[in-house]
């Protein structure tokens, strides 16, 4: 009874009702497309730096994140390797061997990062193979190596060309070599396109003599599956093991303070447009007061209670605001489907400049179904909350001065 009574009356005043419900509309719809397109930028800025280089998660020998040096490498055992593969949160995963060495080519000569891979996996993991401008990929018995673009270019180096590697090994023994060039790679970073080299997992633990040994082992996590859950399991998993599991956050703190700074920017931006449309649901609240004190006067004075005249009114309320919220759910789920299959693309010296910083210039909508409960949630309990003063008024209600209006 009390719902259809609530109903009947806000259609009393058409005008208002669809003013307010249009106010809520827009305000729901801006904030749900604003939050879809924060969070599926974060999510496409997160996916682009782990699978450019990091990963989601890294295992390590104990101490190896404060002193990344080869001397804290690790043997792995069959038991790690079960609990990793057993982890139907984890997609894929790739072991690695990391070490520093100077890279030499007639008489030039460039400090550089070398990493050791496994061909299959490592591709898998940061997409290797499609970062190659020149020669071929690699596999796992190749005694070649890739050379980034910006080194291959400082020492003069092409495809099949000879490099050099000199640097220190396995507990301080001497690593030493040349191999050809099979293939030069671009990276958008300028950071790696000017100073890294991979080579075969074999082949670096021969050059470094670290025998079967890794420095890490980097894992990438299922969709929406967060990194942080999955590296915690890990950890208590091998707690008892001379290991140390790193997300990706630890590994980059730098871009979560980022995310963080950005992020509460958004969530301001729409606290104030929330800040404004409640005022507008005010002002509704408070012409609905205004103009049926007689009407709430003599029911009132004919038996009615009034906190179910209160109670009558809130329901009012959280309708109006009920039908903005579905319009603007309505509304708002073609535009972030359309955006979430066809992703705003960046062009000119904005995408080139993203580029440089090894960011894809896209910008993807999320489609996460909790975007639009949270919206949801908050409108309703704005609505709740402004629910609040007609209870408050309507219970101090004199029947005698309702009943002169």
């Amino acid at each position: 009874m009390y719902l259809r009574l609530a109903w009947r009356n806000i259609w009393r005043n058409r005008r208002r009702t669809l003013i307010t419900a249009a106010s809520v509309f827009m305000a729901v719809i801006l904030s749900v497309v604003t939050r879809s397109l924060q969070l599926g930028t974060y999510q496409r800025m997160i996916d682009n730096v782990v699978r450019f280089y990091s990963g989601h998660i890294q295992i390590h020998q104990r101490g190896y994140n404060d002193e990344q040096t080869i001397d804290n490498s690790f043997e792995p055992n069959d038991t790690l390797k079960n609990i990793i593969a057993k982890n139907r949160f984890i997609s894929s995963w790739a072991p690695r061997l990391e070490s520093f060495a100077l890279a030499s080519a007639a008489d030039l000569t460039k400090g550089t990062l070398v990493v050791g891979v496994d061909p299959a996996p490592e591709n898998d993991l940061t997409r290797l193979k499609a970062k190659i401008i020149s020669g071929g990929y690699f596999d796992r018995n190749d005694k070649s190596v890739l050379v980034a673009e910006g080194l291959a270019a400082y020492l003069h180096l092409g495809v099949n060309d000879t490099l050099v590697l000199y640097g220190q090994g396995y507990h301080g023994a001497m690593a030493a070599g040349k191999y050809p060039v099979k293939g030069i790679l671009r990276f958008p970073s300028p950071e790696l396109n000017n100073g890294i080299v991979y080579m075969p997992l074999p082949l670096a633990q021969e050059l470094y003599g670290t025998g079967d040994r890794y420095t890490s082992i980097v894992m990438l996590t299922k969709e929406n599956v967060e990194a942080s859950t999955v590296a915690a399991q890990l950890r208590s998993a091998t707690g008892k093991m001379n290991f140390e599991v790193i997300g990706w956050e630890e590994m980059m703190p730098e871009m979560v303070q980022a995310i963080q700074a950005d992020n509460s920017g958004g969530v301001i931006a729409i606290a104030v447009l929330y800040l404004i449309i409640s005022f507008g649901i005010f002002g509704t609240v408070l012409m609905m007061l205004a103009e049926r004190m007689h009407e709430f006067g003599i029911l009132v004075s004919i038996g009615m209670k009034k906190l179910k005249l209160a109670f009558v009114v809130l329901l009012e309320v959280i309708m109006i605001t009920g039908l903005g919220v579905v319009m603007g759910t309505i509304g708002g789920i073609p535009i972030i489907a359309w955006f979430h299959s066809h992703p705003l693309r960046m062009s000119g010296d904005m995408s080139a400049y993203m580029q440089r910083f090894g960011i894809e210039p896209v910008f993807p909508f999320s489609a996460d179904p909790s975007i639009f409960f949270s919206q949801a949630l908050i409108v309703f309990s704005i609505s709740a909350l402004i629910g609040i003063y007609p209870l408050v008024r309507l219970s101090r209600l004199n029947v005698i001065n309702a009943l002169k209006n």
